[in-house]
């Protein structure tokens, strides 16, 4: 098995402007499991690092609908000891470009959609 360089896990910061996207790519973690896996696969324990906060139950979930889509493989290893691995299939592959233009988009407008979803929120709140 080759060495990888390990998941930073600070690679998604606290205020994420996925978060304010007015759009999704697959569930609320997906788009994050993609970039984990742009530089090769990567084992559950290794996707945990920089998706500290997503709940295992709830990254269990998204693995599946990206597998179940055809973004990501699974593949189990039995040598030496078992192991599973996720990885990108090309049609996973060919989704990091949208996602870095959505992202980009998202970081040029970030405080238009922090605004708006500050306002938002505000429009939510029982008058008092």
């Amino acid at each position: 098995m080759t060495q990888r360089r390990p998941l930073p896990p600070d690679l998604f910061d606290e205020l994420c402007p996925s978060s304010l996207l007015p759009f999704r790519f697959g569930d609320k973690w997906a788009s994050m499991v993609l970039l984990c896996l742009d530089d090769g696969p990567r084992r559950y324990s290794e996707l945990r690092v920089p998706l500290r906060r997503v709940t295992p139950k709830a990254l269990t979930q998204s693995l599946r609908g990206l597998e179940r889509n055809g973004f990501v493989s699974r593949t189990v290893h039995a040598d030496p000891k078992l192991r599973v691995e996720y990885a990108l299939t090309p049609l996973g592959r060919s989704m990091l470009e949208p996602l870095d233009a959505a992202c980009r988009w998202a970081v040029e407008h970030w405080d238009e959609l922090l605004d708006a979803h500050e306002g938002g929120e505000d429009a939510a709140s029982p008058v008092g």
